[in-house]
């Protein structure tokens, strides 16, 4: 079974999670990830640029067909009992979860691998834009070299 969400509304975490646990309770390893606004820019929150706000686009209807594929793929590449994948778009402020990816499967091994592909060619693979609000106005962020060389090393 494989859950995919893009919505505007936020959801919670642990309740998310709770719930997945529950719906898998004999799967042996289970991991998540959550994605959250950060408050900066940058290579550090000291050395990096506040950032107040942040709005995230999408491409309706081939976003969630994106994250479908990338979840069957994991499915092909491990022996997974269940995948769940939610990505808020929208206006967001720091703190507020943006994504949330979990695995669960019968080792942990597996379970933390599949979970970081997700995670790697979600943030290179999928059609989301991001636009940050900083002092000096909004502007559209650039995708990331190291999100890019991060993605690499699960090609075949």
């Amino acid at each position: 079974m494989t859950e995919i969400r893009v919505q505007r509304e936020a959801f919670d975490p642990g309740s998310e999670i709770n719930r997945f646990c529950a719906c898998n309770s004999t799967s042996g390893g289970i991991a998540t990830f959550i994605g959250q606004m950060r408050d900066f820019r940058g290579p550090s929150r000291e050395a990096g640029e506040i950032v107040a706000a942040m709005t995230l686009d999408h491409y309706p209807g081939m976003a969630e067909k994106q994250l479908s594929d990338l979840a069957a793929e994991a499915c092909k590449r491990w022996p997974l009992d269940d995948v769940l994948v939610i990505h808020r778009v929208g206006p967001l402020v720091p703190g507020d979860a943006i994504v949330l990816v979990a695995t669960a499967t019968a080792h942990r091994g597996d379970a933390f691998a599949s979970a970081e592909f997700l995670m790697d060619w979600l943030k290179t693979q999928a059609p989301f834009w991001k636009k940050e609000t900083t002092a000096e106005g909004a502007t559209w962020v650039e995708a990331r070299a190291a999100d890019d060389a991060q993605a690499a090393k699960w090609k075949r």
